[in-house]
């Protein structure tokens, strides 16, 4: 650490001692001064002059009242003022009184606002320099008449700069304290978003492994006496829905994994490609499926792709649980120019379990599906089909925001 930052540190920690020794300082140059004497008897010259008893006291007085400069600085300001008038009006040779009265304009400058230092330092320049050209022993147009008229706006001057450097330097740590804190703000809503988003996962993980599970399982207690074949058939597909509910489980649990933990597993998100094998395990589990697809070739973003998939599954799902035995379900894919539509239809006539309000969005499932639209700027509608079923249409968009603004970067290049 340096001496001026020592320096500065120990002023913070006792101000009313460093006072004491800024007023020590200042009246042992005042004395040091009053043995000058500019006004030889040969015109400008230099010579030892002893001060008279009244120059001694007003100077003791006045660095005297600046030990108590930061307390009160007004005050401080009109007590050196005062032994300042009274030493021009009445000193000659003059002592260097005025020097308190510079020093504590300059702490009234630095500890106040602009407008309050204009006005007190007009008025104490006008006083002090008026009361000693016009009061004084010496002509008014004498350089120590001129002398007190430049420092005292010395030290208005360097008290106002002194000020503004202080709120300038304590704007820019405020502004560092907000940026910190919108950053930690920012972090904290990304982990919560995160967390959405996992949570998310996981409820259509297991909402689809355990609507399986749940119909294979009712298959087999139902055949199991006459028909024990189908019945082991129908417990291996509940074993491998509950075999592929774990992998996807540890799978999204794994994000939440921190750096020195085990490694994740890598097996990447599912997404479209992963759709036939979707559909075969509602086959297996008895709900009849058609799938049309029109969008090979189509490179969706990631976001994009997870959120075709988990909107087909968890719409499929539904069917599986509400729209009946009976029911059959049709799945398209279809790339429309700039979008790609997601469209599962039913027959069903919602014989099986109650459904949460489907048509109004009640129930989480659909909430989930709007939600992974929203999240990638698509649209999703909802509702009953006349004559019987329901229909989940969303409209999802190929490029997301960062690749749209990347391509019309690049278009507006030149080709050369």
């Amino acid at each position: 650490m340096s001496t001026l930052a020592r320096a500065r540190c120990l002023y913070g920690a006792h101000p009313s001692t460093m006072d004491a020794a800024l007023a020590a300082v200042v009246l042992i140059c005042m004395v040091a001064g009053s043995f000058v004497d500019p006004h030889g008897p040969e015109g400008v010259s230099w010579g030892l002059s002893t001060p008279d008893a009244l120059s001694l006291a007003l100077m003791t007085a006045g660095a005297a009242a600046l030990a108590f400069r930061r307390r009160a600085p007004m005050t401080v300001l009109a007590v050196t003022g005062c032994v300042s008038v009274v030493e021009s009006v009445t000193g000659d040779p003059r002592a260097p009184v005025v020097m308190s009265a510079v020093i504590a304009l300059y702490t009234v400058a630095a500890s106040t606002d602009r407008p309050t230092t204009w006005r007190v330092g007009l008025l104490t320049m006008t006083v002090l320099t008026g009361a000693a050209m016009l009061a004084g022993p010496l002509p008014w147009y004498a350089q120590e008449n001129l002398a007190v008229f430049a420092w005292t706006g010395i030290g208005a001057t360097a008290g106002d700069a002194v000020r503004s450097r202080r709120a300038f330097v304590q704007a820019i740590r405020d502004r560092a304290e907000k940026a910190e804190r919108t950053r930690e703000e920012e972090a904290r809503r990304r982990v919560a978003e995160e967390r959405l988003r996992i949570a998310r996962d996981l409820h259509d993980v297991v909402a689809h492994h355990i609507a399986l599970v749940n119909v294979q399982a009712g298959v087999a207690s139902h055949v199991m006496d006459k028909r024990p074949d189908q019945a082991k058939e129908a417990l291996a597909h509940v074993r491998e829905a509950s075999r592929s509910a774990l992998d996807e489980l540890r799978a999204t649990v794994g994000l939440l994994r921190q750096s020195g933990d085990p490694e994740a597993p890598t097996e990447p998100a599912p997404g479209l490609a992963r759709l036939d094998e979707l559909v075969g395990t509602f086959h297996h589990a008895g709900l009849r499926v058609e799938l049309a697809r029109t969008d090979q070739g189509t490179q969706l973003p990631a976001a994009v792709d997870l959120a075709a998939y988990r909107i087909i599954q968890e719409a499929l799902t539904n069917v599986q649980k509400h729209a009946g035995r009976q029911a059959k379900a049709e799945v398209s894919v279809v790339r429309v120019g700039p979008n790609i539509e997601v469209t599962v239809l039913d027959d069903g006539t919602g014989e099986g379990e109650a459904p949460d309000a489907p048509a109004e969005g009640g129930g989480h499932g659909l909430l989930g599906m709007r939600e992974r639209v929203t999240a990638v700027r698509g649209t999703l509608t909802t509702g009953p089909r006349y004559g019987g079923g329901f229909r989940v249409h969303a409209i999802l968009p190929v490029k997301n925001r960062t690749d749209a603004a990347t391509d019309a970067s690049a278009a507006t290049k030149d080709p050369v």
